[in-house]
């Protein structure tokens, strides 16, 4: 599949799909607090480690809406 049909699917994705929907919106605002520390000149030892959880959790979430289109994908074409 290529970008823009990727793309066609999450926006679908995001308006038919609650589970894909809060997974995005947890995704968006951890990507904003992300965004808040790496514009600190310097993080505190628990801002560090608050980076790093937060990098991993983004992971995660991106995994399991990846995982979402995909299945959404197979059905679809099946």
């Amino acid at each position: 599949m290529n970008a823009a049909g990727a793309q066609d699917v999450k926006a679908l994705l995001l308006q038919q799909n609650d589970q894909y929907r809060q997974l995005a919106e947890q995704h968006h605002e951890l990507d904003s607090r992300l965004h808040e520390l790496s514009d600190r000149p310097y993080l505190s030892p628990s801002e560090q480690v608050e980076q790093v959880t937060i990098k991993k959790r983004k992971l995660a979430l991106k995994d399991r809406m990846e995982a979402i289109a995909r299945e959404f994908r197979q059905t679809s074409s099946a």
